[in-house]
């Protein structure tokens, strides 16, 4: 199996690639998105939200910074009906100049969390961030 992500290609100030959804949002937060961005934004947030668990809900300790500084989210290469989903955020975060890459692996890292679409996963090893 492989594992398909979408992120920033650099890593933030912690060291953690941000995933699409974290950039999406952190766009909607801005305030830079058009009333027609923000309403397709949100309802493809809350279609997101219903179509897959939210591992924090399984296990709110999976996003603790102290217990788990650097985690991602990464789908399965089988949740098709997910990744193909993802076009609408990529060009919405290319209409806002904002650069995401899609990336592959069929080692992302220590899972951590694992259910029919996704993991969740740490790094290995600290200089080896997924």
């Amino acid at each position: 199996m492989h594992f398909v992500r979408f992120e920033s290609p650099t890593p933030n100030s912690r060291g953690a690639r941000i995933g699409i959804f974290g950039l999406a949002n952190g766009l909607a937060r801005s305030g830079r998105l058009s009333p027609t961005d923000w309403s397709w934004w949100r309802s493809s947030n809350d279609w997101f939200d219903a179509a897959y668990p939210d591992p924090a809900t399984v296990d709110p300790t999976l996003f603790d910074r102290a217990k788990n500084p650097i985690v991602s989210c990464w789908f399965k290469d089988t949740a098709t009906h997910l990744i193909d989903l993802v076009d609408g955020y990529l060009e919405l975060l290319e209409r806002h100049d904002i650069d995401c890459v899609r990336r592959q692996s069929a080692d992302p890292g220590l899972v951590l969390y694992d259910d029919a679409v996704q993991v969740v996963v740490a790094p290995r090893s600290p200089a080896r961030i997924p």
